[in-house]
């Protein structure tokens, strides 16, 4: 299970050494097992990474190579990861205990990043805009300096991708902070961004403690930009620091998203559509389908398909191609998902399947909870509005499509919703009215590196993905230039 015994390097400033902070293991959650040791960034390696960072971009040429040429590079770093992709999937499963199933479409994810976005480096256009006078004028595009990515433990692969490809297209300088507990498919990238041939120092990677050294990379007055997904309460700190700096962010944050089945929905895909957005991940997905509202009059019915289904979805080993739900990341997460099914019963909920772990064999070692669905409880128990990052699933009858919208939109976050009807006259109306960045009708958590993503009130701010995500990253400017033939009249 150990992959080196060694104290695995860090990257600062294009440097591979050892991190000036504590050594600490990383654990595979399947068996609680070390999988690395590495030692966590300290304040002192924060401050050389950003320096060497700022260097780097302004003397490797980085910034000043025309956007076919960091395109180029940015294909070989999607060329490079699809040659290594089995084993960089292995490596994530070890990292956070995704199945392996999973692990291999979030490898391949991150390659179609790369690739996305460098075909929108070489492609992004200036623009000519229409003068006023007797001038030309024109709007461009120049990279920020130093960017900072923050990035969570559900998906590292695809959520540092996402965050790296469009700031390095852009022509920035990158430091990379991910999960403590999931640093391994950053140093990864790193290390295929230097082969692929992104110059020494544009890219560094700081392990650690989000409260120490993301809040220290997030301060540092070099640093131009900040894009973080994680917690809400962290995205408001992170956005307090930013406001007093000036300091532009994206905000990917929580969620508390709400499915709705139609009383004409095709039941057998609601179920499989539900069941896979609430239970795929193990639930630990800002999208989760964690609220599920279903029309009075089939409501039984599909409870009782979706409760069967739920109880038979297969827990268990991450490295076995059947698995549909590995372990979750840490015992203390299990712990916080257990006090919230606790609560649940507590405010008057049943239990229709779950609510407990599984015992025996790797079940004893590893951090496994069941697929749990609750029901009896009205939307404004705090189950209900309160973001569980868990396999746990509350669901609801409604009665008119007025009162569903109403509580669908009733909760702090808005990041998603998925809607089940073969009405398409009402899948648009109340796809339209529910509030959410993203919405899916009649399908549930796919995913476009082409179409903007992020969310509304406390699910964040800002957009990543899309063709114009790379602008993320850049700063505009307009440009006039004089074409008046007699010198300016006010001064004479």
């Amino acid at each position: 299970m150990l992959i080196s015994d060694k104290t695995l390097p860090i990257c600062i400033a294009g440097v591979w050494r050892e991190g000036g902070g504590d050594r600490y293991a990383t654990i595979y959650p399947a068996t609680g097992e070390a999988v690395a040791y590495l030692n966590a960034a300290s304040l002192d390696d924060v401050e050389e990474a950003i320096q060497g960072a700022h260097h780097a971009f302004r003397t490797s040429g980085w910034a000043q190579r025309k956007p076919h040429e960091r395109a180029a590079v940015l294909y070989r770093i999607a060329q490079l990861i699809r040659e290594r992709a089995e084993e960089l999937a292995q490596r994530q499963r070890l990292d956070n205990g995704k199945p392996i199933s999973e692990t291999r479409v979030l490898v391949a994810s991150a390659a179609g990043t790369f690739q996305y976005f460098a075909a929108a480096c070489e492609t992004l256009e200036e623009i000519i805009t229409p003068p006023r006078g007797d001038y030309i004028t024109m709007s461009v595009y120049e990279p920020m300096g130093v960017v900072a990515a923050i990035t969570p433990w559900n998906s590292p692969i695809a959520s540092e991708a996402q965050k790296m490809a469009p700031a390095l297209a852009a022509g920035n300088a990158v430091v990379v902070k991910p999960a403590e507990i999931t640093p391994l498919m950053a140093l990864e990238l790193a290390a295929i961004c230097e082969e692929a041939g992104v110059p020494k120092g544009i890219v560094s990677v700081l392990p650690g403690r989000g409260s120490v050294i993301g809040d220290a990379i997030t301060k540092h007055p070099l640093v131009k930009r900040v894009s973080f997904t994680g917690g809400t309460a962290t995205g408001r700190h992170i956005a307090h620091i930013a406001a007093d700096k000036m300091m532009p962010v994206s905000l990917e944050l929580g969620g508390k998203s709400p499915t709705m089945v139609f009383e004409d929905a095709d039941l057998d895909h609601a179920v499989n559509g539900v069941l896979y957005g609430i239970f795929s991940s193990s639930g630990e997905a800002c999208i989760a389908g964690s609220r599920l509202f279903v029309a009075s009059s089939v409501y039984e019915q599909f409870i009782d398909r979706l409760t069967e289904r739920a109880a038979a979805l297969r827990v268990g080993d991450p490295s076995d191609e059947r698995t549909q739900m590995g372990p979750l990341i840490t015992g203390k997460h299990r712990e916080s998902i257990e006090r919230y099914v606790e609560l649940g019963v507590s405010e008057g909920g049943r239990i229709r399947t779950g609510g407990q772990r599984p015992e025996g064999g790797l079940y004893d070692k590893g951090y496994f909870y069941r697929p749990t669905i609750i029901e009896g409880l009205s939307n404004q128990a705090r189950i209900s509005q309160e973001e569980i990052f868990g396999p746990v699933l509350v669901a609801m009858p409604f009665d008119s499509e007025e009162a569903l919208i109403e509580q669908a939109n009733d909760s702090v976050y808005a990041l998603a919703a998925g809607i089940w009807t073969r009405d398409y006259k009402r899948a648009w109306r109340v796809g339209r009215a529910v509030q959410a960045g993203t919405v899916w009708i009649n399908t549930y958590k796919l995913f476009s590196i082409s179409t903007p993503f992020g969310g509304w009130r406390d699910s964040g701010i800002g957009r990543e993905k899309g063709r114009l995500g790379i602008l993320q990253y850049m700063e505009q400017k307009g440009m006039y230039w004089g074409m008046n033939e007699s010198p300016l009249s006010w001064a004479n």
